[in-house]
């Protein structure tokens, strides 16, 4: 079942204090990023976030979960906690924090003509 409308508008709102945050569709759900940093994915209207020491901190394995078929496990954050603004802005700050900065890509190069030989 595809994420809801309503869960991104309710997790934008829940994550304004967390610097800056950008839900953006991908592959029919939706990728969770800070300050340019994949930190997780909306899934069947659930939040998952990768899986790091200080997340771990903050939620244990019992909340490990893939969130498609398939996928390594995240953390899964539980539906009662996914409103707690305060709490919901500490734990995306910590996931980013711990993952590493993503490599600058690389510049594209020019296209070349093929030269026809005769």
């Amino acid at each position: 079942m595809p994420t809801q409308r309503s869960t991104i508008d309710d997790l934008r709102d829940a994550t304004l204090g967390a610097g800056e945050v950008t839900l953006r569709p991908m592959f029919g759900e939706w990728a969770v990023y800070h300050e340019g940093k994949i930190v997780g994915l909306v899934c069947d209207d659930a939040l998952f976030l990768k899986v790091t020491p200080p997340g771990r901190a903050l939620l244990d394995e019992t909340h490990d979960a893939p969130p498609y078929p398939g996928a390594k496990p995240y953390l899964k954050v539980p539906p009662d906690r996914a409103g707690d603004a305060g709490w919901i802005n500490n734990l995306v700050r910590v996931t980013a924090d711990a993952l590493p900065t993503p490599a600058p890509k690389k510049a594209k190069k020019p296209a070349t003509k093929a030269n026809p030989s005769s």
